[in-house]
Formats: structure tokens, sequence, C-alpha cells
């Protein structure tokens, strides 16, 4: 069973971990989520949700721990406004889809200053291509209050964008 669901879930669990942290430290983080799955095989439960909403929980809780380096480096580029070289991090990321290299700055300084079930739910979504519903399973949401809440983030990150 763990073969199939690797087979399946490994490729876009790396992609989306490697958006965040860079590639290193998502292989790093997919070995460790596989190795969590395989231990709490027990606890998963079908009824309250999806494989993959389970597997990106956590991926999530992992990646909670390199939190604080992810923060640091999101005030680093508002602070300076630069690209900081760093293939394949969430920094580099968000440079390279904003179009106006202007609102660098606001755009990495909101992401750093939203709480961090905040900017998990945010990046689940736009960097994991998870479906609201499966990002909620994946945080530990209901998913009217995902919903919600992904609208009230994106609403403030075009404020911030057009500010």
């Amino acid at each position: 069973m763990f073969a199939e669901l690797f087979d399946e879930h490994a490729q876009p669990l790396h992609r989306y971990l490697a958006r965040r942290v860079g590639v290193d430290v998502a292989d790093d983080l997919v070995s460790e989520t596989f190795l969590a799955a395989m231990r709490g095989e027990d606890t998963y439960d079908a009824e309250k949700g999806s494989v993959v909403g389970w597997l990106y929980g956590i991926a999530t809780n992992l990646l909670r721990g390199h939190a604080k380096r992810e923060t640091r480096l999101l005030r680093t580029a508002e602070r300076y406004g630069v690209d900081l070289g760093v293939a394949e991090t969430l920094e580099h990321t968000v440079v390279t889809r904003i179009d106006a290299r202007s609102h660098l700055r606001r755009i990495a300084g909101a992401l750093a200053k939203m709480q961090e079930g905040d900017r998990d739910l945010l990046l689940l979504v736009s960097l994991a291509g998870l479906s609201v519903q499966e990002a909620a399973e994946a945080l530990g949401l209901n998913p009217g209050t995902a919903r919600s809440r992904l609208h009230r983030l994106r609403a403030k990150l075009k404020e911030v964008e057009h500010a």
C-alpha cells in the first residue's frame, strides 16, 4: 500500500515542499512525511478526509519546523527588496511570480506578517495546488472556514499588491 501511496503522491508533495523550503530540505521532508505516515498508518481515518489531506497535513506540521527560517528570509526580502538568489525557495517563487519588482517588499512583508496557519493555507492552495477542501483537511479546518479565510487572505494580498 505505501509503495503505491508514495508513487502517487511523493512528486507533487516534493514540488510543493521545494517551493516552500528548497529542494534539499524538501527531499528530507518528503522522507519524513512518508515515514510519519507509515508510523501513524493506524491514525488515518478515511471518513475524516482524503489521503492527500492527511499527507499534506503531516508535511505541513513538519514544515512548521522551518517556519522561523522562512519568515526571516521573507523579512529580509521585504527589507532589501532583492531576490535572495536562493533557487527554488519560497522567496524565489514569490519574486518570479510578481510582475512589478516594486511590489516585492509589500508582498513578502505581508506573507511574513501572516499567522502561520494563514500562510500555510494560502501556500497549500497556491503553491501545492490543493483544493480548498484538501488544504482544510491538511490543516484540520472546516472547509467553509478555510474558504472564507482564503478569500480574506487573497483580498489582503490584492490590497497590498495594488498599494
